[in-house]
């Protein structure tokens, strides 16, 4: 049995998705630092040929060094969320140091949605958005997660909305008559 790192599992409680953010979810974060990266340096030789010559050693050391920390964030913040999808409860655990984690029982599920921007769509990843009986004022969502249908479909499955038989069956969806009076190879 597959064993979740974030949380701890209940006995029988099985794991159906654990992931984190997709490194594509993180390339506008990326394209700002280098971007920054780029300001500091055409600022730092415009002042510092202003000064005296320029110091291109020192200009391409900074813009060096911003982007080292731009990646380094990036991959921290990436590999310090993660996401847990039981068959009982979703779970968001954030933080290397500190945590913050997040947990919510399937049952108290109601909607899950996903919405993914242009970028989004072209990058194939989204945010999953599970609306609970907490209210609007507990944001449960998946950000920046890679297909993030497939987030959706094994929140379904988990809660018996799936229309399939389990996880990975390879059948077409059932309607609730097959599903009441299933075939005899199938049962």
């Amino acid at each position: 049995m597959l064993r979740a790192m974030g949380i701890n599992l209940h006995p029988g409680e099985q794991v159906l998705f654990e992931g984190h953010p997709s490194w594509r979810a993180l390339l506008a974060f990326y394209l700002k630092g280098i971007l920054i990266a780029a300001v500091l340096g055409a600022l730092l030789a415009l002042i510092t040929n202003l000064i005296d010559e320029t110091e291109q050693g020192l200009v391409f050391l900074v813009v060096l060094v911003v982007i080292a920390l731009t990646v380094l964030i990036g991959f921290i913040k990436r590999v310090a969320t993660t996401y847990t999808i039981t068959d009982r409860r979703l779970n968001i655990k954030r933080g290397l140091i500190s945590r913050e984690i997040q947990e919510t029982r399937l049952e108290r599920v109601q909607n899950v949605n996903y919405r993914q921007s242009a970028i989004q769509r072209m990058l194939r990843v989204g945010d999953v958005d599970f609306d609970t009986a907490a209210g609007d004022d507990y944001n449960f969502v998946f950000n920046g997660v890679a297909d993030p249908a497939d987030v959706v479909h094994r929140v379904d499955v988990a809660t018996g909305q799936g229309g399939t038989v389990g996880l990975g069956d390879e059948r077409a969806p059932q309607t609730p008559a097959q599903a009441e009076n299933p075939p005899a190879d199938r049962a």
